[in-house]
């Protein structure tokens, strides 16, 4: 897990400014990351990953990695 995933994840419980303190990161870089968007590949690893979740939910959960492959 990244140092910005953690902080985004705990920063209910800490405050932002500790926990970049404790980790040895900028606030600025934290929020920099957080207002980033999607980079093109997230974007294309997340369209992906919903195609090959279909192709095995259409399978009735019996395609493994090689027949959903060849789907794709």
């Amino acid at each position: 897990m990244s140092s910005y995933r953690l902080i985004e994840a705990e920063r209910t419980s800490f405050p932002v400014q500790f926990m970049c303190r404790m980790l040895g990161v900028s606030r600025s870089g934290y929020y920099d990351w957080r207002d980033r968007l999607p980079s093109r590949r997230s974007r294309e690893n997340a369209s992906l990953t919903s195609n090959i979740r279909e192709i095995h939910r259409l399978s009735r959960e019996t395609y493994s990695s090689p027949r959903v492959h060849a789907e794709l």
